[in-house]
């Protein structure tokens, strides 16, 4: 059977090409054929296209639009340093926000199925409340002390007991470095450290899983007040630091002192050598202590630098050394969601939820679905 050629608008495959991050040159090296697309010498067959659109990152069908959508997000996206968000991101970060909408709206109508009601913290307060008052409800919301670190062992063990008391009270939680299981598809820790979608029956939070765990612990704390004040976003946090906007900087409140409360820093701080042992103490990172000290006053910005760039060229160092790969399973609970991932495996069983929409829904399929629901749920 002959293959049939298609005519493009080439307003189409230039904006594509730019979409993917590629100027046209730079493209045509590892994609010839588009030269002769684009000068008309030859035409595309269907085949090709279909090619040309994986490489790029783009459904298909947007190959035929009369000219190229408003790839726009529904949130504001803040950057450090600015007071106003954006509504344009990184590729990469919109493809994922995409796909988390599509989870996020497949939980939403599910838990409406089953009758469940709104969460009543969801919006709780505003921009205008008290920092102490937001911190003091999450921590009872979650039914955590003021000490609760006390208990953990470590930091990572910290971060792991507040993830999971989160998602107890009805929040998800999605960790991933890249685009789905696309390792090609890398998410820029600058780009965007972590963002929150809220809703009154499930909100999702996403965290950059190539960060550094200190810094997660805060970007999870930071999206917490976003869920209680009611207000999806984006941030790219770099070097800890929020946007300029009042409610980011509210949440950037929030997280310091829910994670080290003020009055304990203040009654064991004798000065900066006491970084250390106050991040062993609190359970955090240096970097969080330090960027404590720094909002309260206790040390300079260029002591903070110093601390936070030292950490994250440590981190990359240590990071670089590690060898790739790891646990397939355990690295999907962290992308999927255990409790979201339950939610599927609950909806397939009782014939609400096809296998082929759960394998959309989880980014798994066949085997290796039914491995992970009935194997790697449980936490361990």
């Amino acid at each position: 059977m002959m293959a049939v050629n298609i005519s493009v608008n080439n307003d189409m495959l230039t904006w594509a090409i730019a979409r993917a991050g590629y100027e046209l040159p730079e493209f045509a090296e590892k994609y010839p054929r588009i030269s002769d697309w684009l000068s008309g010498a030859k035409q595309p067959t269907v085949k090709q296209l279909e090619d040309f659109s994986n490489k790029v990152y783009l459904p298909f069908g947007y190959l035929f639009l009369p000219k190229p959508p408003n790839e726009t997000i529904s949130f504001p996206f803040f950057r450090t340093g600015r007071i106003e968000g954006t509504n344009r991101v990184n590729l990469n970060v919109y493809d994922t926000i995409i796909d988390l909408q599509r989870r996020q709206q497949w939980l939403i109508e599910y838990l409406q199925e089953l009758d469940n009601k709104p969460l009543p913290y969801v919006g709780r307060f505003n921009s205008q409340t008290n920092p102490m008052a937001v911190v003091q409800d999450i921590r009872a919301t979650l039914g955590l002390e003021v000490s609760w670190t006390s208990g953990c062992p470590t930091w990572e063990d910290a971060l792991d007991t507040l993830v999971r008391k989160i998602e107890e009270i009805g929040i998800i939680v999605v960790f991933n470095g890249i685009v789905g299981n696309n390792t090609h598809r890398v998410i820029p820790v600058e780009e965007c450290r972590g963002f929150v979608m809220v809703d009154e029956y499930v909100p999702f939070m996403f965290v950059n899983g190539a960060d550094a765990k200190a810094a997660q612990l805060f970007t999870i704390v930071h999206e917490l007040a976003h869920v209680w004040l009611g207000r999806s976003a984006g941030f790219d946090f770099r070097q800890l630091m929020p946007s300029d906007d009042p409610t980011e900087q509210l949440c950037d409140q929030v997280a310091a002192e829910f994670l080290v409360p003020e009055a304990l820093l203040r009654v064991h701080w004798t000065g900066i050598a006491d970084i250390r042992k106050l991040a062993a103490k609190f359970k955090v990172s240096k970097i969080v202590i330090a960027r404590r000290a720094l909002d309260l006053g206790l040390i300079s910005r260029a002591a903070f630098f110093h601390v936070y760039n030292t950490y994250m060229a440590e981190f990359a160092a240590k990071k670089q050394g590690q060898e790739s790969g790891g646990n397939f399973y355990y690295t999907a609970r962290k992308r999927v969601s255990p409790t979201f991932a339950a939610y599927v495996d609950s909806a397939v069983k009782t014939d609400k939820l096809l296998y082929r929409d759960a394998y959309k829904l989880t980014g798994l399929s066949g085997k290796t679905y039914q491995t992970f629901v009935t194997e790697h749920l449980t936490r361990t």
